[in-house]
């Protein structure tokens, strides 16, 4: 007789180690109300797997190639994507942060604490290893979560024979699929749930955005780059590497839930208040690839990551081009920097003024490099105005 399991409510035991909870019972922890029950919960038999360690990297990128691995993996943003097996925790939490990041740049009246998500896995779960990153992934998101003080509305598994794919959505944002649909002014917010442990008096976000998603063609204006993490840059688990083969040793440790708070409120207020003249997620692809997506057929970018290598003792403008560590990349005025600077050191944010936009083209010039000495990080401070709200 075939054994009955379930991936949801059946035990677990990886590398021979029995877990102490179901994944039902780590999801039903989060979710925003009491679970309904399950009297068939004890009927499943165990399910039992090996996690999957990652295969030595050959990590050979190299910065002057930059403009090629901007064209080998642009096409692919935006399309679904597997999880990587070898990095399970670190990818679920980056779905995590894009689909909270997305939220910053809509219309309404709200705050991190009063968004709450859906959770789908859709996994195939015959290879060896697959199952062990599945519960990987479910603890990785409950414990994120925690961190946010975000709230689960629900959740769900499907078995899939091709893909393992996990997707969460902010509560209430769905919005019509024809980007030309008419949408009355009684329509323009949607009230949220309103229920989340954290949130603000009648909370609700828009169906559009506040800002565009292109750059303004103010050659004056500043890009700004703001990691919402305080994780190192690292490729494993990357579109870049998923592009071309490699798994880049080691994933961005995402999970600073405080930092990346205090990161979404400003941005926030930035985009409220219209200090931001235009922005964008950093998620797939990378910084790089969000700069791309914000640049027009008219509109380019100039920019320099000697202040991000420099303040993260980094040798490789590869790491720090494409690395998925969330953030946002925001363009502001010229005559707001200061307002701007006085904020990300009130509130203790790390930020990069990264350079500008260049009317003309669509090109990006990029420009990297670490200085020799206190003498070079001096200049760079003078010439860039570089800043930091963070050592």
């Amino acid at each position: 007789m075939k054994e009955k399991t379930s991936a949801l409510r059946s035990e677990y035991i990886i590398d021979g180690i029995p877990r102490r909870f179901t994944p039902a019972d780590i999801l039903d922890g989060c979710l925003d109300q009491e679970p309904e029950e399950n009297p068939a919960y004890e009927e499943y038999e165990p399910i039992v797997d090996e996690s999957t360690d990652p295969c030595p990297a050959a990590d050979q990128f190299k910065s002057q190639d930059v403009q090629d691995y901007l064209s080998g993996i642009y096409g692919a943003i935006g399309s679904p994507r597997n999880c990587p097996v070898t990095f399970p925790e670190e990818f679920t939490k980056s779905r995590i942060a894009k689909a909270l990041l997305d939220t910053l740049w809509m219309k309404g009246h709200f705050r991190l604490g009063d968004l709450t998500l859906s959770a789908k896995w859709r996994w195939n779960p015959k290879p060896l290893g697959n199952m062990a990153a599945f519960y990987a992934s479910v603890e990785a998101a409950a414990d994120y979560l925690d961190s946010l003080g975000i709230c689960l509305g629900s959740y769900s598994f499907t078995e899939s024979e091709r893909v393992s794919q996990i997707t969460f959505k902010v509560a209430a944002t769905d919005r019509p699929e024809d980007p030309d649909e008419e949408i009355g002014p009684e329509e323009e917010e949607i009230d949220l749930p309103g229920n989340a442990p954290f949130g603000s008096p009648h909370p609700a976000i828009g169906r559009r955005r506040a800002i565009p998603d292109k750059l303004i063609a103010d050659p004056d204006s500043w890009l700004i780059f703001i990691p919402f993490d305080s994780c190192e840059f690292r490729l494993g688990g990357s579109l870049l590497c998923e592009a071309y083969g490699q798994n880049g040793d080691a994933a961005p440790e995402i999970g600073d839930g405080d930092y990346f708070i205090d990161c979404f409120e400003i941005i926030r207020e930035f985009v409220e208040d219209k200090v931001a003249l235009s922005g964008r997620t950093v998620s797939d692809g990378g910084l790089l690839a969000a700069l791309k997506a914000m640049c027009g057929e008219d509109v380019g970018a100039k920019i320099d990551v000697s202040g991000i290598m420099n303040a993260y003792d980094e040798d490789k403008s590869v790491r720090v081009l494409f690395s998925e560590v969330p953030g946002a990349l925001i363009q502001i005025k010229d005559i707001d920097y200061d307002y701007a600077d006085a904020e990300f050191l009130l509130q203790d944010i790390a930020y990069y003024p990264i350079g500008h936009p260049v009317p003309g083209n669509g090109s990006i010039k990029v420009k990297s490099g670490r200085g020799g000495g206190i003498s070079d990080i001096l200049q760079s401070l003078l010439n860039s105005q570089a800043s930091e709200g963070e050592d």
